[in-house]
């Protein structure tokens, strides 16, 4: 197994028992190597893995030098020494793997996917979770998504939001709905479950640029555009239903950045019950951020059939809705 350079900056799975998929490269130390840190020597030699990849394979037996298996990426090289090192999958090529789930799909044609995911399921492998992802069930569905750039994916949802996604079959239609996208052409709507009773006009346009938080570089947060990196950002709030702890608001994307919802909801005075990242306690039983997807409308790349689709709240959420004495008439969505 050859890995890509693109994959060798990631951590190693640090087991001590040989992989059955390695690749086995021979090491020939010149001049230009002598006197230099194995480590170094390595990184002219191998040059398309980074020097802390190739550490990691140091420190984990796959290097040899004159026969003998070496641990000290410190220990300097000769130029009559002979070597070889294995090349170890990393956990990221690992990742590209099909594996069987369960998959709710709500439409399905040979040219695309329309699929509710549930809360907890992450779209795209990532550290910590290089496995059992969306993509990794995508691929198990369907062979021809190892062809496709994310096995089709056009689009996430965070990990905790569940609801409607769209996922192509082909590179054509991958295309296309990725311009539809950015033409705002494929209209998205959310439910989401706020703190807050709702004061004011039922239906507010919050029109706020969100980049990285400043203060934190693990969220986002609005920001004025003349100080800080950012993006223009725009969501549409619509009250649906008000009560002494909170209310139920239906969010419409104009565009798509990084927990829009989540960050203009919060910079209202609104943020999502369970949203604990952006300032939103835990209630009403929902052990995750309170937002639901559950609208998508899109015409059809191929067919250019206008379709939409519309799903029910999870039961974490209706549940939420029941204890807060939150009702909403589901007709007029």
């Amino acid at each position: 197994m050859i890995i890509s350079a693109a994959l060798a900056g990631e951590e190693l799975d640090h087991e001590t028992e040989a992989h059955p998929e390695l690749e086995v490269r021979q090491l020939n130390f010149s001049a230009v190597q002598h006197g230099m840190r194995l480590d170094r020597a390595l990184v002219e030699l191998v040059p398309e893995f980074s020097r802390s990849y190739l550490q990691q394979l140091v420190e984990l037996g796959s290097v040899t030098i004159n026969g003998k298996m070496t641990h000290k990426a410190s220990q300097k090289v000769k130029a009559s020494d002979l070597g070889s090192i294995e090349l170890r999958p990393t956990p990221q090529s690992q990742a590209f793997k099909a594996e069987d789930m369960a998959l709710d799909l709500i439409y399905e044609d040979e040219h695309l996917l329309v699929i509710n995911k549930p809360a907890g399921l992450v779209v795209h492998p990532a550290p910590g979770n290089w496995s059992g992802t969306l993509m990794n069930g995508l691929l198990g569905f369907d062979a021809q998504a190892f062809n496709l750039p994310r096995a089709g994916i056009v689009h996430r949802l965070d990990k905790d939001t569940s609801g409607l996604m769209v996922v192509a079959r082909s590179r054509t239609v991958m295309d296309a709905l990725v311009r539809a996208i950015a033409a705002r052409d494929v209209k998205r709507q959310y439910l989401a479950l706020a703190h807050g009773a709702w004061c004011g006009e039922v239906n507010r346009e919050v029109a706020a640029p969100i980049g990285r938080d400043p203060g934190n570089r693990l969220r986002m947060a609005v920001v004025d555009l003349a100080v800080h990196a950012g993006k223009t950002a725009q969501t549409d709030i619509q009250l649906l239903a008000n009560g002494i702890h909170g209310c139920l608001v239906q969010c419409t994307l104009h565009t798509g950045r990084t927990h829009q919802i989540r960050v203009h909801m919060a910079s209202v005075a609104h943020p999502l019950v369970a949203d604990v990242t952006y300032g939103g306690g835990l209630a009403a039983g929902m052990q995750r951020q309170a937002l639901h997807a559950f609208r998508l409308a899109f015409r059809h790349p191929v067919t250019k059939e206008a379709l939409a689709f519309q799903c029910h709240l999870p039961p974490d959420f209706s549940q939420a809705l029941v204890d807060w004495g939150l009702q909403y008439n589901t007709c007029k969505l």
